[in-house]
């Protein structure tokens, strides 16, 4: 776990993709808060369609690559939290502060990934880091 959040921390804005409701793939920019408490957690906001399409199927799978072109595949389930530990330790990102302004807000959300899975690749011929 520990490769893949420093994978995430070193790449700060991934892909996140979604099953439409219109059953159609989905894919926009999302940022990976942080683990606690051995969970990858993410925020969004309620009135988003990216909300509205993880209720109705929560299998979701972040993308990103790096610099040096490895790239990082993470695939689970979302699984909202009403946790306000974790939406408060997101007010710490200046980004999602500015957004939300309070852990409180009754637009903000918080997920975790439950059973994360994926891969950590690169083109270099060695094998992928595989978690």
């Amino acid at each position: 776990m520990k490769k893949v959040i420093e994978f995430l921390t070193a790449n700060p804005v991934q892909y996140l993709a979604t099953v439409g409701r219109d059953g159609k793939a989905k894919c926009r920019p999302f940022m990976f808060c942080f683990e606690q408490g051995g969970k990858l957690w993410f925020c969004t906001n309620n009135q988003k369609d990216v909300y509205q399409d993880m209720q109705a199927n929560p299998y979701v799978e972040v993308s990103v690559s790096s610099p040096s072109y490895a790239w990082i595949r993470l695939h689970g389930k979302a699984v909202f939290e009403n946790n306000m530990t974790v939406k408060e330790g997101c007010m710490n990102n200046p980004i999602v502060k500015g957004q939300y302004q309070t852990a409180d807000n009754p637009i903000f959300e918080v997920f975790y990934l439950e059973e994360p899975h994926g891969v950590i690749a690169d083109f270099s011929g060695n094998p992928p880091y595989q978690f």
